[in-house]
């Protein structure tokens, strides 16, 4: 420390300022070596990608954990080199990139003079690519293509074609529910003219026939999308993520695992009820009214049958006035009754079973409330059959990260190796430079030179005790006179010693002159 104090203190402020701005290019250099070799180095694996597909894009890779980095304006996608395989394997599974059919956009760049034929082909594709892209708007759908038959107008009707739409959706139809791939077919069909609903088919990217199906009136050759083994596994689906969830928010993550095996019924049916009321309902009411009225006659007849007849017994009914009135009726019942038809929806749960597999840390006595919350949480029904077991075992632990690559484990190591010698090497050489430059000052510069603050004439210095030799003056006899002068033997001493040294530091001298 005394050493580089010292340097310090000698050196002129010119060699300060170059010193100050050496130890900052140093340390900005190693910051910028030391970034170099700690970031991550990207590779490009798409290009020319569509900015409406980067968004997905993205999110598969985020999925993953894949470190990405966009460029050229979104339509450029680099990711780390070390991860470039499992970004490839990422956006495979998702269908990504998935190709983009123009729109309407090819009428922007329409050549003048076209005949019909290019205008009808212009406006198929354009067809085609407009619908493709509303389709992979919907949620759920990566990216679809679409192909369209549109026939041609014929003069007899019996003669006309009819069109045809076929529609590839990219990854798995298993995400998207009936009511989704019926949707799609919807909007193929009221988008072309004279396109049946049934002439519309939908495939996904396994080859698996979505539409039409038994619900859109497929025939017995066509292959149903809504099939048993596919709802039994969206339903069982649907169900392990949910219990999974609640499991992992309870337990913690890695703590249970759930499984599911539902038996569904798929059968569409029909179902009549008939109910009868518990009174009846009149149908048809007769009825009959008699009516008998008399005066006042005199006292009754003579006693016997004659006496007794109507005419006889109306004129004899006595000294008062008769009113007699019987009424007679029939009515027809009928019997009220209630008939309700009913369209069974396929789905309903047979049976269901599930098994929970609990790791062996949790304890014991929480095995009887987990299977609770999860009879609970499946809507198991023991009287249909459904059953719920819960067991403990012990959890394989996770597998081990995967070691990196020797070779880019020693590309890494290798980097620092460089940068840490780069640095060494450029401290090395400035401190060397430093030092020379400090050695020559301090060997050219001797303490007695820089204490003369203004030129000294010659009388000044032979009254101080300088002296010069003269010719007739021996060498012993100018040692003798240099005794007298310590600065003026320091100097004979120098040039005695090192002759080369002071003559080149004297060339410095006239040159800046």
């Amino acid at each position: 420390m005394a050493q580089a104090r010292a340097i310090l203190m000698n050196m002129t402020p010119k060699g300060r300022l170059m010193l100050a701005g050496s130890v900052l290019g140093v340390i900005l250099v190693a910051f910028l070596m030391l970034r170099m070799a700690s970031a991550p180095s990207y590779s490009t694996v798409m290009a020319g990608v569509d900015p409406a597909q980067t968004g997905k894009i993205t999110t598969a890779l985020d999925a993953k954990g894949v470190k990405y980095e966009i460029q050229n304006n979104g339509t450029a996608i680099a990711v780390d080199k070390s991860q470039i395989s499992e970004a490839r394997i990422a956006l495979a599974e998702k269908g990504l990139p998935a190709t983009s059919q123009p729109g309407m956009e090819l009428f922007d760049k329409q050549k003048l003079g076209a005949s019909d034929f290019q205008q009808q082909v212009t406006y198929q594709r354009a067809l085609e690519g407009q619908l493709a892209q509303t389709i992979g708007q919907i949620d759920g759908v990566g990216g679809a293509t679409v192909q369209l038959v549109l026939p041609q107008d014929q003069l007899f009707q019996d003669q006309q074609s009819q069109a045809k739409a076929a529609v590839l959706l990219s990854g798995s139809g298993q995400s998207l529910n009936p009511g989704a791939v019926r949707g799609i077919a919807q909007l193929v069909s009221g988008s072309v003219k004279g396109l049946a609903l049934n002439n519309v088919s939908i495939t996904d990217s396994t080859g698996q026939l979505l539409w039409p199906n038994s619900e859109g009136g497929a025939t017995d050759g066509q292959m149903a999308a809504t099939t048993k083994q596919a709802a039994e596994a969206r339903y069982a689906q649907g169900v392990e993520s949910n219990l999974n969830a609640l499991l992992a928010q309870t337990l913690g993550p890695g703590k249970a695992q759930v499984q599911v095996n539902a038996d569904l019924n798929m059968d569409q049916a029909t179902s009549n009820e008939l109910t009868y009321g518990k009174k009846g309902v009149p149908l048809q009411t007769q009825k009959e009214n008699e009516t008998l009225q008399g005066s006042g006659a005199g006292a009754g007849g003579t006693a016997g049958t004659p006496s007794n007849t109507v005419p006889s017994y109306a004129g004899a009914a006595g000294g008062s006035g008769s009113n007699y009135k019987h009424t007679n009726g029939s009515t027809t019942w009928g019997v009220d009754k209630k008939v309700t038809h009913t369209k069974v929806a396929p789905g309903a749960v047979n049976r269901q079973s599930v098994a929970v597999m609990v790791d062996s840390s949790v304890p014991k006595a929480q095995l009887a409330a987990i299977q609770q919350a999860v009879r609970n949480a499946a809507g198991i029904n023991t009287k249909r059959g459904d059953t719920v077991s819960v067991s403990q075992v012990a959890f394989a632990k996770p597998p081990a990260p995967a070691k990196t690559p020797i070779t880019t484990s020693a590309l890494g190591v290798a980097k620092y190796i460089v940068a840490g010698l780069g640095l060494i090497a450029f401290l090395f050489f400035v401190t060397r430079h430093l030092r020379r430059r400090e050695a020559e000052t301090l060997m050219g510069e001797p303490v007695w030179l820089r204490e003369i603050e203004a030129p000294t004439t010659v009388a000044e210095l032979e009254a101080g005790g300088g002296y010069r030799l003269g010719p007739g003056d021996s060498a012993a006899g100018g040692r003798a006179r240099s005794e007298g002068n310590p600065m003026r033997g320091e100097l004979e001493s120098m040039i005695d010693s090192e002759p080369e040294r002071v003559a080149q530091q004297v060339r410095a001298w006239m040159n800046e002159d």
